[in-house]
């Protein structure tokens, strides 16, 4: 019997799938990569690809110019979602906050010159959560390559929030009376789900309100978090992803991400 050591480094000339090197690339999502190869818009090595074809890290590929122009006609959208909207799917009632992104609710202060249109809606999915209960900034995009920077499996993104809390009884200058022993918890030192939690920068931003800078996006993380040290979370607002900050984007408007903006 052939045994394989658990924590075997992957050997990086071994082949992958073409769609995993080309998401590898930047090029485009997985999805995105079969959609291109089933429409014979990828070339390796000269020749057309096809589905499911292995490729070795040397190989040649080539995207044709139908492919670039499909993506770049993609949009991505930042909503800044109220409270009472779902990030994805309706559930238990509740809207998902793609219902918001229509052209009455674009904001006219967006300095894009891009028109709303239908189409725009196709495929269009959140880029991470946001609780149903939690407001801010929420990326919907058509792009996989977005996608994957900002959720996927090795992505560190930034992302920053406003935490409003109260500390049992304690609702004015919770700061005062919240140990700095615990503060450090929330810092590095905490674990969910059996999984201890990268270290996060948490700050007070004033007396009842406090900073959190993540680079990872568990399930109600900072809820949990808070929840661990004695903290309650009456006020939850995600204000940066990356280089990309709310602003002044009014609450249920949204802009498209700018030619010049990156993450």
């Amino acid at each position: 019997m052939n045994r394989h050591p658990q924590n075997a480094t992957p050997d990086p000339n071994a082949p992958v799938r073409l769609n995993k090197r080309m998401a590898d690339l930047g090029l485009c999502s997985r999805r995105e990569a079969d959609d291109w190869i089933g429409r014979g818009w990828v070339r390796v090595d000269g020749a057309v690809a096809t589905v499911g074809m292995q490729v070795g890290p040397q190989a040649r590929i080539e995207v044709d110019q139908h492919a670039k122009g499909h993506q770049q006609q993609q949009v991505t959208i930042l909503l800044h979602k109220p409270v009472g909207y779902v990030s994805g799917q309706a559930e238990d009632g509740y809207q998902p906050a793609v219902t918001l992104v229509q052209d009455r609710n674009h904001w006219q202060g967006d300095p894009s010159k891009q028109r709303f249109s239908p189409a725009q809606l196709r495929g269009l999915a959140p880029a991470g959560r946001l609780d149903i209960d939690s407001t801010g900034l929420l990326v919907l995009t058509q792009d996989g390559r977005v996608a994957r920077q900002l959720i996927g499996e090795d992505s560190g993104m930034e992302k920053e929030y406003l935490v409003r809390v109260q500390f049992g009884a304690v609702e004015r200058n919770v700061q005062a009376a919240f140990p700095a022993a615990q503060l450090a918890r929330l810092r590095h030192g905490l674990s969910l789900d059996g999984r201890q939690l990268k270290p996060a920068r948490v700050d007070w931003q004033n007396p009842e309100q406090l900073r959190f800078v993540l680079t990872e996006g568990r399930k109600r993380q900072i809820r949990r978090m808070c929840e661990l040290v004695g903290l309650r979370v009456v006020g939850l607002k995600r204000v940066r992803i990356g280089r990309v900050a709310l602003g002044q984007l009014p609450v249920g408007s949204w802009r498209y991400l700018g030619a010049g903006e990156r993450f």
